[in-house]
């Protein structure tokens, strides 16, 4: 993959106004902002060091929290059992990588790809397969900003995701893309459903956030 040269009038400030106003503690320095391939992304995550996508020849790290980690593995949980009781496909989690387009790598939370995105039956064997899922689902961090969101959305659905889902469970609301441009929100009070992407599937909102109220029921005896 080949980068292209950055222009001499080019700013930190203009790169991260493109990548949705991040902030640049999440920008990797090394290799050089502009300059990052796919293989560099696979060889951070194969290392562990950090989950990074590639955006633009940027190495970005992925925004991560231990709620939204929590909230991520809930839905992924509830799809599984449907989707796998079912043969539909596979359910991936947040460090599933996946090339998008070319030099775009992206590592969304939750995803449902369905036996049709993969012509030949099975999984391929690449890190970072070209793959563009069925269904996307993003918790949404702190440090996610509007900006970054909204070019996600626009990502996906441009490489052929049919259905997005936008978690914020800090205001317990969902919000349902079935393009970039037509949402419908939806309260703690309301459930999401699969639509055609997943026939048949529910999720609970009020059952998914109540998964960050639980409590210790039983404390075991008192030391004596």
């Amino acid at each position: 993959m080949t980068t292209a040269a950055i222009p001499d009038t080019r700013t930190l400030a203009d790169m991260l106004e493109d990548l949705g106003n991040i902030s640049p503690d999440r920008v990797l320095m090394h290799p050089p902002p502009g300059t990052a391939t796919e293989q560099d992304a696979i060889d951070y995550d194969a290392r562990r060091e950090r989950l990074c996508e590639l955006v633009d020849g940027v190495l970005v790290e992925k925004a991560v929290g231990y709620h939204e980690s929590i909230i991520a593995i809930a839905i992924a949980t509830m799809l599984r059992t449907f989707v796998v009781s079912r043969n539909l496909g596979f359910v991936s989690g947040p460090d599933g990588m996946m090339r998008l387009f070319p030099g775009l790598i992206r590592m969304p939370d939750v995803t449902f790809a369905s036996w049709s995105r993969f012509p030949e039956g099975k999984l391929p064997r690449e890190t970072a397969p070209d793959l563009a899922p069925d269904l996307v689902v993003e918790v949404v961090s702190l440090s996610n900003t509007p900006g970054e969101m909204e070019r996600k959305r626009q990502e996906y659905f441009a490489a052929g995701v049919l259905l997005v889902w936008m978690i914020d469970h800090r205001n317990q609301t969902a919000t349902v893309y079935t393009s970039p441009g037509e949402y419908r929100e939806f309260s703690a009070n309301e459930s999401l459903d699969g639509g055609d992407v997943l026939p048949g599937f529910t999720l609970s909102l009020a059952e998914l956030f109540s998964e960050l109220d639980r409590q210790a029921s039983d404390l075991g005896p008192e030391p004596g």
